[in-house]
């Protein structure tokens, strides 16, 4: 139970900081923090608070937050409850509390559809525009999940499991519990694997090939899976059932393919010789011999790596083409994954696998050497002392989930006092946050406002794209300008709740919107926010505060007040048009704006000069930078790329020179093609945290 205590204290520290700091109530504070993993995960589209709790027909409903609009969620309606204990110690929560939660919930939603009950909220609140919603969207919604979210402990499995119905609508609840978040935040793995017994829970078990001989690296079959098995997996889990990155992909270009929905209605004897199957990959594998070959009667935590449009398009079939969905079969390869397996098999399994739709490396961006870089810039770049203080920092940048909590914890008591004060917790960022705040300054805060799967993999594309135009322009200083831009973002968060406008609710919304506004009007004025002085202070000036503050309540008018026919503010600020009337609205800025901006020649020179700095470097400093790296570091890098075979026999040995260390002096020539040499692996994704920092241009050459 410590590890567990001691995750609560922290949660509670960390909640009622920021509940301080923005002016907000702690319940908000962890509703927002909790929930916003959830949307990270996947578990829901996007995070809408609406607080509120009454009565109907003598019961009592209960809504705390909805997670996103079931129309663009494949039909599932996703409600959330949110309990909230202040108790310094754990408090545990019992099945009957939890069944009571739950059936606020469901209260709720069966009211929502009566024009009576939504005719007794205020038409402004956010409990209204819920409401509104469910009715309007109910003949479009296949499942209703309930989310119960709390720092209580919860011991009983509560994963997707079937709670009965509504108006004949499947319902299932969930509990995000302090154990789950707990696992979450330390290892990443915070749901129940998903566990497919396809021969008890899915009809049979399904006839497979080995395709693999003993002793192979990983366990491989060849599968043969019915439609409506397939379809019936899918209708539980939903997308959970699909890796990350194939969810990723599917936001992005549409889950469900016509041609795929066609031979499914038209022509489903012929779906497997049309359809190119699934690729798919399990923990673990329960198989049998029986007299009509090998079968497969269960894979725990089951994730579809590729074929996710067959997948999602079968599951469609069952309320279009049911009887069908009996004829159609799929092949599937299936590749056993141990949780021990390095983590970059599974992307490449996703990268490499046959697919109907071609998918470049931009799609599957878990692993893209832009996050590599990022971290690897988070490791070694120290931010200059805020005011007040002496001590320089760090921002640690998490690419994998749990990184941040797993490093800390190998550390002594003392080693944890030092990390702490070289990466404060206030200066943690995750890939979502990056995505978020990258694609407010972009001027997206429409896509924002989605949610942060769909907003991530919309940013995952425009710069994967951009990283294979030009993967240097991702350097040094546009990592400083991220730091300055996360500052900007997070500064807004705090001082926006307390401002006499602000209507309480949708804050992420208004920050959002505000700093595109301010951007987009910046640029109308052929200026660009002067970023750099914001990192060399680690804080934003009076004047670019009042600025954003301007940009804010304005933001804030025109999403509290939708267009004519729009009943639900968070589904209003998720419009383009909801942008398109913020980018028409005049603010005066005043004069003292002008303040916080440069010039963009300004703003580029100050980034060639910084390339300069960091390439100029003579032979004999580069030669002592590759002496205090110290051999042990090269011979990584060296073993690093063998692997890839990325660099040539003169190239290997330099490093191989330079592995000697100590005891072998490599020459400054050797020095300067080794820190050049570091240099082409951090391109490819090469993160080292002892790596040096200086980069060699041929200006530095001896002749």
């Amino acid at each position: 139970m410590t590890d567990i205590s001691e995750f609560n204290s922290q949660l509670l520290e960390d909640v009622r900081q920021e509940a301080t700091q923005s002016g907000i109530s702690e319940t908000d504070a962890f509703f927002e923090r909790l929930a916003s993993r959830l949307e990270t995960e996947g578990e829901i589209l996007a995070t809408d608070r609406a607080s509120y709790v009454g009565s109907s027909s003598g019961k009592t409903v209960r809504i705390d937050g909805i997670g996103g609009h079931p129309k663009e969620a494949e039909g599932v309606l996703s409600v959330l409850a949110c309990i909230f204990r202040p108790d310094d110690e754990p408090v545990k929560m019992n099945a009957q509390e939890a069944k009571k939660y739950f059936g606020h919930l469901i209260n709720f939603v069966a009211a929502s559809r009566r024009e009576a009950f939504r005719a007794e909220l205020m038409p402004e609140s956010a409990e209204f525009g819920v409401a509104e919603l469910i009715a309007s969207s109910w003949k479009s919604i296949t499942k209703v999940k309930l989310i119960l979210i709390t720092n209580s402990i919860f011991s009983a499995r509560t994963d997707a499991v079937l709670a009965g119905r509504i108006a004949d609508i499947p319902v299932t609840y969930n509990i995000w519990d302090l154990t789950r978040f707990h696992r979450y935040e330390t290892s990443g793995q915070a749901r129940e694997k998903i566990v497919v017994n396809f021969r008890e829970d899915f009809g049979s078990a399904i006839p497979a090939l080995a395709a693999s001989a003993k002793g192979e690296v990983l366990e491989s079959y060849l599968a043969v899976i019915s439609g409506d098995q397939l379809a019936e997996i899918y209708e539980k889990w939903g997308a959970r059932l699909l890796e990350s990155n194939v969810r990723s992909f599917l936001q992005a270009r549409g889950a469900v393919n016509r041609g795929i929905r066609d031979t499914i209605k038209d022509e489903p004897d012929m779906f497997f010789s049309y359809n190119n199957g699934l690729s798919a990959t399990a923990d673990e594998v329960d198989v049998e011999r029986t007299s009509d070959g090998l079968k497969i009667i269960s894979a725990s935590n089951l994730q579809v790596v590729n074929g996710g449009q067959t997948t999602a398009s079968l599951h469609a079939a069952r309320r279009l083409s049911p009887e069908a969905l009996q004829q159609v079969h799929v092949q599937m390869k299936l590749t056993v994954v141990p949780p021990d397996t390095p983590e970059d098999v599974v992307p490449n399994i996703s990268k490499y696998a046959n697919s109907q739709n071609r998918v470049n490396a931009a799609d599957f961006f878990s692993n893209h050497p832009f996050h590599m870089r990022i971290e690897g810039y988070s490791r070694r770049i120290l931010s200059p002392a805020a005011e007040g203080t002496n001590r320089e920092t760090k921002w640690f940048y998490e690419r994998a989930r749990g990184q941040y909590m797993v490093e800390r914890s190998k550390k002594t008591q003392a080693e944890r006092r030092r990390f702490d004060l070289e990466y404060p917790k206030t200066q943690f960022f995750v890939k979502t946050d990056l995505a978020k705040i990258e694609m407010s300054f972009r001027q997206y805060p429409d896509t924002v406002s989605k949610g942060a799967q769909k907003n991530f993999s919309v940013f995952a594309q425009a710069v994967g794209k951009e990283w294979e135009r030009n993967s240097k322009r991702f350097d040094e200083t546009w990592y400083r300008r991220l730091i300055a831009k996360i500052i900007i973002f997070r500064h807004l968060e705090k001082i926006v709740p307390k401002q006499s406008w602000y209507p309480g609710g949708y804050r992420a919304n208004v920050i959002t919107y505000a700093i595109s506004k301010l951007a987009v009007d910046v640029d109308d004025m052929d200026k660009v926010i002067d970023l750099d002085t914001v990192w060399r202070h680690q804080f934003l000036t009076r004047d670019l505060s009042d600025a954003l503050l301007l940009a804010a309540e304005t933001a804030s008018d025109v999403i509290t007040h939708p267009e004519a026919g729009v009943n639900n503010i968070t589904e209003w600020a998720k419009k383009q048009a909801c942008w398109a009337v913020l980018q028409r609205a005049e603010i005066d800025y005043g004069p003292e704006l002008m303040n916080c901006l440069v010039e963009p020649a300004d703003a580029q020179s100050v980034q060639k000069e910084a390339r300069r700095n960091e390439a100029m470097v003579s032979g004999i400093e580069a030669q002592a930078r590759v002496v205090e790296a110290g051999g042990e570091f090269w011979s990584r890098l060296r073993s690093w790329g063998s692997e890839k075979r990325m660099f040539s026999p003169r190239e290997d040995g330099v490093l191989r020179t330079c592995g000697l260390l100590p005891a072998k002096l490599p020459s400054e020539k050797q020095a300067i093609i080794a820190l050049e040499l570091l240099e082409k692996a951090r391109e490819e994704g090469y993160v080292d945290e002892d790596a040096p920092r200086i980069k060699i241009s041929t200006l530095s050459r001896p002749h």
